[in-house]
């Protein structure tokens, strides 16, 4: 559970942002979906390499 600590004046608009802030910081929706269904750790460790191949790939021909 993300909690936000509210100051006194301080707008709902600030408080929204701050939450959205926290939300996007800490991962929450990308931890969501990766527990949605189960993949075998062979599979995750494969699209981790593909990944690393790609990356490698695209940024280390320069």
């Amino acid at each position: 559970m993300i909690i936000i600590e509210r100051k006194d004046g301080e707008t709902i608009d600030r408080v929204l942002k701050k939450y959205k802030s926290k939300h996007r910081r800490i991962k929450l929706i990308r931890e969501l979906r990766s527990r949605k269904y189960f993949t075998k750790p062979s599979v995750e460790r494969r699209e981790e390499v593909a990944k690393a191949v790609y990356i490698k790939n695209k940024y280390g021909d320069q």
